[in-house]
């Protein structure tokens, strides 16, 4: 993870760490998350996952938290948060977490709310590293073709999500990987 950890604080960056290998494998999640993460999870608030004098706004703050919650399936905590931030970074990951509930139609909505974010423009330049090492897909293509079209994402996760057989399963989950990290970063970027 490429998170400039000079401005996370030690709990920011342990809870991004923590279970790294599984975190964020589910494509759509039921149930509860990490248990071990909800515990950490609970009771910080946003400010707590930055150094004191990190400069990152209030809602930078509270997004970064967002992502956390989402990143250990507390799909609930995180639709809270970001669902009170009115900017284009709540509204992508409210889309985020819309898809992971299998709330398809929904997330698309939220997706056209984020639209022209910067992390946007960061995908397009990464996601076709993950996308060219699979044989080739429509719908696989459709995610990159013009930059990076997070509803052929939803698209694909709807498809495969139930299916982990199915190659393009492990595709659509270092998909969600590179996005959640790449709008993680975008939150807590100096």
């Amino acid at each position: 993870m490429d998170q400039p950890a000079d401005i996370l604080s030690p709990v920011a960056r342990e809870l991004v760490a923590l279970d790294f290998r599984t975190a964020y494998t589910r494509l759509v999640v039921s149930g509860d998350g990490n248990p071990a993460a909800k515990k950490q999870l609970d009771g910080l608030t946003p400010a707590d996952l930055f150094i004191p004098m990190s400069g990152k706004s209030a809602d930078d703050q509270k997004a970064a938290l967002s992502g956390l919650w989402l990143w250990h399936d507390w799909l609930d905590q995180s639709h809270t948060l970001s669902q009170s931030l009115d900017n284009k970074t709540g509204s992508f990951w409210h889309a985020i977490l819309h898809r992971r509930e299998g709330d398809f139609s929904n997330s698309k909505y939220w997706y056209a709310r984020a639209e022209g974010h910067p992390a946007v423009q960061v995908l397009a330049n990464q996601a076709g590293s993950v996308v060219n090492q699979m044989p080739a897909d429509k719908l696989l293509f459709r995610i990159v073709a013009n930059g990076w079209d997070p509803r052929a994402l939803v698209d694909l996760v709807q498809e495969v999500h139930d299916d982990p057989s199915d190659a393009r399963h492990s595709a659509a989950v270092s998909l969600q990987q590179l996005e959640w990290r790449v709008l993680f970063d975008h939150c807590t970027r100096k």
